[in-house]
């Protein structure tokens, strides 16, 4: 079963809608710290709540203005495409609490770093679930990032577990999607409406028992929490849009304003420590990525064109 989505066709070149969109949505994220600091006050699993509730109109929105919705209808007629979405979307939500757990605990640096870390996750899962074969230089950046996490390891004498955490979850999230035949808006709105029940669930009971923070007698707490869903779909559904209208190679580099702004947010507007170990951990990743980069970009331009 395939999507609209999935039969569009790819472009193999970057246009300026794509850049605008993916722009768009990584600017939104790497300011993201800044509204979920603003709701540190809120235990994560009830903002990860209210990101899902309100979530759902927003990208059901989208969808039927796409007239996209056939694909999603099949879906969720579809066992094996409930289950697999019941993967995706567990997943998802394990990401998403652990964020919001590192910027209000004072863990931002760790946060970026688990989204540095990221892409050669990815390529490492590549090779050991897929058999992809591993180049030299991805070999080697692989080696240098973790070394930079076991300088973090040996400095601080504890796993940094929210970045490994936040690595984790993300790269078997974006495994896992690869699996579900539907598009990404599609998809996006699948998850949120399996964990719909749920959250709606524990966001009446946090009501019933006096620990809600929505509808509260704090105007800005029921606005902000309200406000996660526009901050949680929007980028999605920008990056989602944009990731189709760029090549590959551009997403790539790209991909690292998040972390980046993530990074210079929690050194400089946060204030957290950027110590001795970190000095030493972050550049090494850097270099890991700009090696990772470099052999992604020229490997993309040794592929001939399909005319």
């Amino acid at each position: 079963m395939r999507s609209p989505d999935a039969l569009t066709p790819k472009t193999n070149e970057d246009t300026p809608s794509g850049l605008a969109f993916a722009l768009a949505a990584y600017f939104l994220w790497g300011f993201l710290p800044l509204y979920m600091k603003a709701l540190a006050h809120v235990p994560a699993a009830e903002i990860v709540a209210h990101r899902v509730i309100w979530s759902v109109p927003i990208a059901a929105v989208v969808l039927i203005a796409m007239r996209r919705t056939a694909a999603l209808r099949e879906a969720i007629r579809s066992p094996r495409m409930l289950a697999m979405g019941c993967v995706t979307a567990a997943l998802i939500s394990v990401n998403w609490g652990i964020y919001v757990w590192s910027i209000a605990s004072g863990h931002a640096l760790d946060a970026a770093l688990g989204y540095y870390i990221n892409p050669l996750f990815s390529v490492l899962l590549g090779a050991v679930l897929l058999g992809e074969r591993l180049s030299r230089a991805q070999l080697l950046a692989i080696a240098l990032a973790a070394g930079a996490v076991l300088v973090l390891i040996v400095d601080a004498g504890r796993v940094p577990w929210a970045a490994l955490g936040l690595t984790l979850s993300w790269g078997f999230y974006a495994l896992a999607k690869k699996s579900l035949p539907i598009g990404p808006n599609q998809g996006f709105l699948l998850e949120v409406l399996i964990l719909l029940a749920p959250a709606t669930g524990y966001v009446l009971w946090l009501m019933m028992t006096g620990q809600s923070h929505f509808a509260t007698g704090v105007p800005l707490n029921t606005w902000l929490l309200f406000g996660c869903g526009a901050v949680t779909a929007v980028p999605l559904l920008f990056y989602a849009n944009g990731a189709k209208l760029l090549r590959l190679s551009t997403i790539g580099v790209l991909q690292y304003i998040a972390p980046t702004m993530i990074f210079l947010v929690a050194v400089f507007i946060f204030g957290e420590e950027f110590g001795r170990a970190r000095m030493i951990a972050f550049p090494m990743i850097w270099l890991a990525l700009i090696i990772y980069t470099t052999s992604m970009v020229t490997g993309l331009r040794r592929v001939p064109r399909v005319s």
